[in-house]
């Protein structure tokens, strides 16, 4: 078990493998098993190491960065409970189909027989999360096992990859690092299923094109305007899409509703949906009394394209297949609010958040009930990027925002979040303090789980006694975003008018670097 001096040893096999495979950014948050990682990360250039305070912040933020590259960053966990910590924003980013490959230490693998206090089943934390799960049981084989794991989280249409380090294979010699491993790109939908999506545009049916994934980026969108100038279809993205690019210039689609019977009055006329990267819009839970399928009985499903395939060339194939024009329809104008007035709620900062929200910024969004006003009112604002809560498991913006203003040092990030959501993760504003991430956070201070307020009486509770109401209120005592933000080394301020919150954002998007804004509704 002894460790050769100045050799390489397990861990720099694996950190020089992982940037030999096209990893530069490592979201951490480490712990005694992992320290010979930690130590490999200066003596090998080309990666960058971003430490969290919880691990749910590096979860979140390695999805916030693979929505905006395309590319995985690697997370580094401690043991089990550190995974298990993190599980919830691997939840959101399996939902996402973000690409991330976790290196979570273990115990050596001498010292599992003890059974010490942190000794617990990692993979069986893994699984749920991974599509890929890996122990590395040598030293020899931990630069292999990584060229595995960032092909396995590389594999369309993104997936996220475990490989456990037992830290004695971290320390003992290895051979060298390994090289990458080939990644196939996402194959074309087959030719019928072109056909078959051309045949029922064609043949009149009230139809509509419901997307995700690579879709949904500017250019694809172009080809799926093309289609519906062509044959008068609807075109849809998911209720919660991964990554939206949106604003004035994109071709505008109409968002899945979030309530089911809002899903069912919505796609009431449908007769044919076609797919591509999406599945079939159903509710986010089951009700009393109200449907779980949403589509009309007589409806037909038509699969252009799987999440695994290429839904751009999807695309790009069915607009040739239908003879679309060379032009669009429904690209969004730009129509930018004036300086709101009036009442202080979610409107009316929507409506300056649009007014001020710079061209290329992006929008991670866990505001719940109070971000769709935001939304409405972007739609015809600056070109941007949404970045939504993809697996409904709230505590996602913040990490998200960080790890997209990592990926992208050049873009404005807005976080929108909720007072109970972002009290998920707050831990993430030390992190954008630290690495003077260009975030701008806006807090929905409503002082209440809103959306479990809506939800409680959607199951028929509808006169909550003091201790249901006590379980959804943030009060007593009130949270203070702005002394939290502060003790994180983060600029912030409070606004209780909408001219001071209009005042206040418009300056964080004039400025650069981590700000922080409370607005107090409720």
């Amino acid at each position: 078990m002894n460790e050769r001096m100045g050799g390489m040893n397990g861990a720099e096999s694996l950190v020089r493998t992982l940037v030999a495979s096209g990893i530069d950014t490592c979201f951490a948050n480490p712990g005694t098993s992992e320290m010979h990682f930690v130590g490999a990360l200066d003596k090998v250039e080309g990666i960058r190491a971003v430490l969290g305070l919880f691990e749910g912040v590096v979860t979140g933020a390695a999805d916030g960065y693979a929505r905006m590259t395309g590319r995985p960053a690697a997370t580094l966990l401690h043991l089990g409970p550190g995974l298990a910590n993190g599980l919830a924003n691997l939840h959101n980013a399996r939902r996402a189909a973000s690409p991330i490959v976790n290196v979570v230490g273990d115990h050596a693998t001498y010292h599992a027989q003890y059974d010490p206090p942190l000794a617990s089943d990692v993979a069986g934390f893994a699984r749920p999360v991974s599509a890929w799960v890996h122990a590395s049981l040598s030293p020899r084989t931990v630069a292999a096992d990584a060229a595995r794991a960032v092909q396995a989280a590389r594999a369309a249409p993104g997936q996220i990859a475990t490989l456990i380090l037992p830290a004695d294979t971290a320390w003992l010699d290895a051979e060298g690092p390994a090289a990458p491993l080939p990644v196939a790109p996402p194959p074309p939908p087959p030719a019928a299923a072109v056909d078959r999506a051309a045949q029922a545009l064609k043949a009149g049916a009230r139809a509509g094109i419901l997307m995700r994934g690579a879709a949904l980026t500017r250019e694809a969108l172009e080809d799926a305007g093309r289609i519906a100038a062509a044959s008068g279809c609807r075109l849809f993205c998911d209720t919660f899409a991964p990554r939206l690019e949106r604003g004035a210039g994109v071709v505008e689609v109409e968002r899945i509703p979030y309530f089911a019977e809002a899903i069912v009055e919505f796609l009431k006329d449908l007769d044919t949906l076609v797919l591509v990267g999406a599945k079939p819009p159903t509710a986010f839970f089951a009700y009393p009394g109200k449907p779980s399928w949403c589509l009309p009985e007589s409806c037909s499903l038509c699969y252009l394209a799987h999440d695994h395939e290429d839904g751009p060339a999807a695309l790009a194939a069915l607009a040739e297949a239908v003879k679309a024009p060379q032009h669009p329809v429904r690209r969004a104008s730009l129509e930018l609010p004036g300086a709101p007035s009036g009442k202080f709620n979610a409107h009316t900062i929507g409506l300056s958040i649009a007014r001020h929200l710079p061209e290329g910024a992006v929008l991670s969004d866990d505001a719940a009930t109070s971000s769709a006003p935001t939304l409405i009112a972007a739609a015809s604002g600056r070109p941007h990027v949404h970045l939504a809560l993809t697996g409904g498991s709230i505590g996602q913006g913040l990490p998200v925002a960080a790890g997209a203003a990592t990926a992208c040092p050049d873009r404005k990030v807005v976080c929108i979040t909720g007072d109970g959501s972002g009290l998920y993760t707050p831990q993430a504003l030390w992190t954008m303090g630290r690495e003077r991430l260009d975030v701008t956070t806006v807090v929905f201070a409503n002082r209440s789980y809103k959306i479990l307020n809506v939800e409680l009486g959607r199951v028929g509770v509808n006169t909550p006694g003091p201790k249901a109401r006590a379980m959804l209120e943030l009060r007593d005592p009130d949270l203070d975003w702005v002394s939290l933000a502060q003790g994180f080394g983060i600029e912030a301020s409070r606004a209780d008018t909408i001219e001071a919150f209009d005042a206040q954002f418009a300056d964080a998007m004039e400025g650069r670097g981590p700000r922080l804004i409370e607005a107090v509704i409720g």
